[in-house]
């Protein structure tokens, strides 16, 4: 399972420089309206579905699929289109999209940093992620009524975060993917 994934670090660095991408363009536009805002966490949540629905099927060199990924994947997909298709949903239907979509991801990246624990050096930085995600989910979930601005700036500081542990990990995993490629 590692050595696969040690191949395909560069969809772990797309998917971070896709976050990082996102973080920024939230924090640059706080005033962002409802409709942009879904606009940009619709077209993340389709990129990292997507690069999640490539891990999962491609799987194991032995062409195991990978379920948890392709759930996430499917999730991270779904939660795209809803976005798209009605944007003219409230603020508060789309904290919860974000809020459930943080907490499912932090959820499977915690179970992979426990899976992958004697497998990989660093494994703490899967699980970090996945905390903050948990933390981020919850407090969007209990406090949905926040201000659209402070909103759009935890989603910012949030997602940049995120795409730096992707990138850190991504790069991890290639220098470990080089090293047995020796």
């Amino acid at each position: 399972m590692l050595t696969t994934v040690c191949k395909r670090w560069w969809v772990l660095l797309v998917r971070g420089i896709a976050a990082i991408l996102f973080g920024i363009c939230a924090i640059a536009w706080p005033g962002l309206t409802l409709l942009y805002l879904v606009t940009l966490f619709g077209v993340f949540s389709i990129v990292d579905g997507v690069a999640a629905l490539i891990l999962g099927f491609r799987g194991e060199a032995d062409g195991t699929v990978w379920w948890t990924m392709v759930t996430l994947g499917v999730l991270a997909i779904a939660a795209g289109i809803v976005a798209f298709a009605w944007p003219g949903v409230t603020l508060y239907v789309l904290a919860t999209i974000i809020a459930i979509s943080a907490l499912v991801r932090g959820t499977f990246e915690i179970y992979a940093a426990i899976t992958l624990r004697k497998e990989i050096d660093d494994e703490w930085i899967l699980g970090l992620s996945g905390a903050m995600s948990v933390i981020f989910g919850a407090l969007i979930m209990f406090r949905p009524g926040a201000g659209l601005l402070a909103l759009t700036l935890l989603i910012g500081a949030y997602m940049l975060a995120l795409g730096v542990f992707a990138i850190a990990l991504a790069l991890r995993l290639r220098m470990m993917h080089r090293k047995w490629a020796e």
